[in-house]
């Protein structure tokens, strides 16, 4: 039985791990705390416990995972966790702004318009690519290589081009290997090639520029400021404009993280099998590395190859969003806010200790002053948080405040969810799930918005973020609201 949460202020609490391990960090208030179910507590633990683990702390949006929860934070100076980031390396958010007021878009036929414009250039859904679509790029094996070794690079950005000074707004514009070279990266690509380890190589390639299917999406938005003096100077620095349009994405490394990130737990389980270790908690899903071995610099090496797919496949979505807007509305002009990880392992100073720090459905929120933004454009006001809700609820753009430092400097990825697919497939109704999204005059490119990806099956939105500004972790600085939405439809669509 797993024990009792307690708690130690409004919107925090621990959950004790045992004797020799210090707490996990449980960051939610009441109601919050009360959606946390026995499998998401027993992974915190499990994870807690695992060798080499200094810290976990679990998020308001937190549910069960893959060997640890969704929406939790794992620090480890001494191992690497291949579950704690997941099969999606690099699933992120990104955030692009437009000139256009909000009028603009309040014409639905205008909106169908965008709807298709942007369909036609970039597929959804799972094994989707550029073959998909009319309008797309044309990714030869040569640029996908180029952006899996170099991630968003002048030259990669410039032979699909993108805007080469949108690199400058990423968390990490790429990622080098496990000894901090690029060498090591392409090493590794060319032998998992020449070994026939990445099957459909060409295929998976293709996926750049593409969303993919389950909770992964473009959302158009009109921006709406917080009153504050303090949000607004912080807007200003972060290039957000009121009441004007902008453009939401979610998604990750598709296909070719998935099969990087499949094969490490494939071959790790069996290592464990054969050295007779056992598994921490008695999950597999929880293997692990220790840092220096051979395990561990092939994980961080494929781990770097998906997130660099990632980086680009954001970027290039983002470019292809704003070529569809300037196709239907002439002399529209944008630019990338931020673009930021809520799947991937990164170093980072811990308790005065080099430390990699595992993000497991949780977004990395420095503050003003964090010695990691210096040089960067958000050195005064900490950088941009993409915070996804649900189209109805709207979603976030927060900031991260002193009290970061007690969560590993992070806060949860979007709202969390309630209902498990299967159950929200089972229990919630179509026609009423479809009437909620017109009443609110939201449109889709779905015949049937997908039951699973329907609001009613995620958290209070409104409560999550609460928790986080009464934690003292980050403060709202605009909220986000949805004009339309693209989404994998083959699931939900006649």
């Amino acid at each position: 039985m797993i024990e009792t949460l307690i708690p130690t202020g409004e919107a925090t609490a621990i959950l004790p791990a045992g004797d020799r391990h210090s707490p996990v960090k449980v960051f939610g208030n009441e109601a919050i705390r009360s959606t946390f179910d026995e499998l998401c507590l027993q992974q915190a633990i499990n994870s807690r416990c695992a060798p080499g683990v200094t810290e976990v702390v679990l998020n308001p949006d937190a549910h069960c995972g893959y060997g640890a929860p969704i929406g939790c934070v794992l620090a480890s100076p001494t191992h690497i966790y291949p579950g704690p980031v997941g099969f999606d390396i690099k699933c992120s958010m990104s955030l692009l702004q437009t000139n256009l007021p909000q009028e603009a878009i309040e014409d639905r036929k205008v909106r169908r318009e965008l709807i298709h414009a942007i369909c036609r250039r970039i597929p959804t859904g799972a094994g989707k690519g550029s073959r998909h679509v009319p309008d797309s790029r044309n990714i030869s094996e040569q640029v996908g290589s180029a952006a899996m070794v170099h991630g968003a690079s002048a030259d990669v950005l410039g032979s699909l081009n993108i805007p080469t000074e949108w690199a400058d707004r990423c968390e990490d514009a790429f990622h080098r290997g496990h000894d901090d070279s690029i060498t090591a990266l392409q090493l590794r690509l060319d032998r998992l090639r020449a070994n026939r380890g990445f099957k459909n190589f060409r295929a998976k390639i293709e996926q750049l520029g593409s969303y993919g299917g389950g909770n992964h999406f473009g959302e158009c938005e009109v921006v709406e400021l917080g009153s504050a003096p303090a949000a607004k100077k912080t807007a200003e620095v972060f290039g957000l404009q009121d009441r004007k349009v902008a453009f939401l994405s979610h998604c990750g490394s598709r296909g070719v993280g998935h099969q990087l990130a499949n094969g490490h737990f494939k071959a790790l389980e069996q290592k464990f099998t054969d050295w007779g270790v056992p598994f921490p908690g008695g999950d597999k899903q929880l293997v692990y590395a220790p840092l220096g071995t051979p395990e561990a610099d092939r994980y961080l090496d494929d781990m770097a190859l998906g997130a660099n797919f990632a980086t680009v496949n954001h970027l290039l979505i983002n470019a292809l969003v704003l070529e569809a807007f300037q196709e239907v509305i002439p002399g529209t002009t944008g630019g990338l806010v931020y673009f930021i990880s809520h799947n991937i392992a990164r170093k980072e100073v811990v308790n005065n200790r080099m430390t990699w720090v595992h993000r497991k459905g949780a977004t990395r929120a420095f503050p003003a002053g964090h010695p990691a933004l210096r040089d960067t454009p958000f050195a005064e006001t900490g950088h941009p948080i993409l915070l996804p809700g649900n189209p109805q609820a709207g979603s976030s753009v927060m900031v991260a405040a002193e009290g970061a430092e007690e969560s590993c400097y992070s806060v949860n990825h979007g709202a969390g969810r309630m209902l498990g697919r299967k159950r929200a497939i089972r229990e919630l109704d179509q026609q009423q799930v479809d009437a909620s999204f017109e009443r609110a005059d939201i449109l889709t490119n779905c015949r049937r918005y997908p039951k699973d990806e329907a609001p009613a099956a995620y958290k209070n939105f409104d409560q999550v973020l609460k928790s986080v500004a009464d934690a003292d972790l980050a403060t709202e600085v605009a909220r986000l609201r949805a004009r339309f939405v693209i989404k994998d439809a083959s699931g939900a669509d006649d």
